[in-house]
């Protein structure tokens, strides 16, 4: 009798419980502040961060990353390996179709690889692909892709996103009004940009997944982080990455606790400061070495990231499976910095304070992003830091697209930005030597032929632990070479509005799902006609 007033007690619960609890709904929009606007959206060239997450929405590559960090399948319904990795096979899904109505198929790939190792395409990405010996379509849903040698990183180059051959055959990539209006196959659909303020995205009702839950993505451009913070907190923003201030302090508050989640978790990026080794005044390493001794990185960590972080020992991030815990960045030394500077000829021969050498005070310009509160205050510390030494720093602020202009066109003296880099850690499109044409990533301009021999043998490399061994040593070079001073590797921070749900923490971060996310209709914010 007991066992039955419970079972009656649990019934009624759930009857009078609104079914829209359970339920997974369609409707609302997420609102999302970014500091800087994307650039370009064709995914060839969408190299800033900004570029690559509103592209990421709209276009697929062949696979892509679970929140495991696994690869998985994407417009590839599955793939084979073959001679011992010279040869991919992939079998492409079916009835996929462009945002346009027309239908996805082989040809796309091809056209899309052709465009990747095109000369006359700006991509910072033609590595990976440079390496394929042959391209063949073996029927309208099948390619059979032959690499001159093993490739390890060669699945992982296949998120890449396909692009149309239909719309994009005979334009010039680099020129094209598509990068403003594309056209993908992905789950939204660019609806609005007006430049300055905001990107509209609706959800693709033909997406070959099932449409997405959220109908809108209102991606807000807010340079100012402070007035960004004063939009969430007015609830006019659903998202945003934190600074470590807003995260342990301003947020912590009822009002947050109660209508918004906070994320924290490591990051697979680290920050920088990077130095144009086209100058006179970079070119001798003891002077960069010197730098990097000069700087107190643990303070930038304690400071302006509160501790969220840790200093950085080089290109690969704790996070990586590259990454070497046995090799430590160089400590905070003034005494051994001013003994390199002095051995390398910089004096103060006039007694001004700054360092001369041949008549010239050492002097540069550190440039970075407005908008982005934790480069700035770094760049505040390093100014300091170094005018102890005798060196005189200056300090500019960008805004993105224009600081972006001035890495492309090689007119900086050193900056300070930062790398988010893909789950597989292959570093070749950063640093390799070939890589320092326009638009692509190794804007300092580092070269070190032994770095090239390993880094291209490592990409021969499937065993991961061999792999690694060459990734430590690559590392330690390259650090000790002091292209970069690294300087430290932030964790993530973000905070999102609670009423969505089937949000989850993984590897991955929580973005690895979005199209299943999801508001149930008694929570939901916005209403859009149909």
């Amino acid at each position: 009798m007991e066992k039955d007033k419970v079972i009656l007690f649990a019934v009624l619960i759930f009857l009078f419980i609104p079914l829209s609890s359970y339920s997974q709904d369609y409707g609302d929009a997420i609102v999302i502040g970014s500091i800087g606007e994307p650039k370009r959206l064709l995914p060839l060239l969408a190299s800033d961060s900004a570029s690559a997450t509103i592209s990421g929405l709209i276009f697929n590559g062949l696979l892509k990353y679970d929140g495991d960090l696994n690869l998985v399948g994407d417009l590839a319904e599955s793939w084979e390996i073959k001679e011992n990795g010279r040869v991919i096979i992939f079998h492409l899904k079916k009835n996929v179709k462009w945002q346009d109505g027309y239908p996805f198929t082989a040809e796309d790939v091809k056209f899309t690889y052709e465009k990747l190792i095109d000369p006359k395409v700006a991509t910072p990405y033609s590595g990976d692909f440079e390496l394929i010996k042959k391209f063949e379509i073996l029927d309208p849903y099948t390619v059979r892709i032959t690499y001159k040698y093993p490739f390890a990183p060669a699945l992982s180059s296949w998120t890449m996103g396909i692009i149309p051959k239909h719309l994009l055959e005979g334009k010039d990539l680099n020129t094209t009004s598509f990068n403003r209006k594309p056209v993908g196959t992905g789950p939204y659909i660019l609806e609005s940009w007006e430049t300055g303020r905001k990107l509209v995205l609706r959800a693709n009702p033909n997406y070959f997944r099932g449409r997405p839950y959220i109908d809108k993505v209102i991606y807000r451009i807010i340079p100012d982080p402070a007035t960004m913070f004063l939009e969430l907190s007015s609830g006019n923003l659903d998202y945003m990455g934190l600074t470590p201030f807003q995260f342990k302090r301003q947020t912590n508050t009822s009002f947050f606790r109660k209508n918004f989640r906070k994320f924290r978790y490591p990051s697979l990026s680290y920050t920088y400061l990077g130095y144009n080794l086209r100058l006179p005044l970079f070119s001798d390493k003891r002077v960069r070495k010197a730098l990097t001794y000069g700087i107190d990185r643990q303070l930038i960590v304690d400071v302006v990231l509160l501790g969220l972080g840790r200093v950085s020992n080089g290109i690969f991030p704790p996070s990586s499976w590259a990454y070497d815990p046995t090799f430590s960045p160089l400590p905070y030394d003034p005494v051994k910095a001013k003994k390199l500077l002095y051995e390398a000829g910089w004096k103060d021969t006039d007694g001004d304070g700054i360092l001369d050498k041949d008549g010239k005070p050492f002097e540069f310009t550190i440039v970075t992003n407005q908008g982005n509160q934790q480069r700035i205050n770094t760049a505040e510390i390093i100014q300091y830091e170094l005018g102890k030494l005798g060196i005189k720093v200056k300090i500019r602020v960008l805004e993105w697209q224009a600081l972006l202009r001035a890495i492309n066109e090689r007119n900086f003296q050193a900056v300070i930005l930062g790398w988010a880099l893909g789950n597989d850690p292959d570093p070749y499109d950063i640093w390799h030597s070939s890589k320092t044409g326009p638009g692509e990533f190794n804007f300092v301009g580092y070269k070190n032929p032994q770095v090239d021999k390993l880094m291209e043998e490592a990409r021969r490399i499937f065993d991961r632990e061999k792999r690694k061994e060459l990734y430590h040593k690559i590392q330690r070079m390259i650090y000790e070479d002091y292209p970069y001073t690294f300087l430290y590797v932030p964790d993530v921070l973000s905070i999102l509005h609670r009423r969505f749900r089937n949000v989850k923490l993984k590897k991955a971060g929580i973005w690895y799902n979005f199209e299943k996310w999801y508001v149930p209709k008694k929570l939901q914010k916005y209403r859009f006609k149909d």
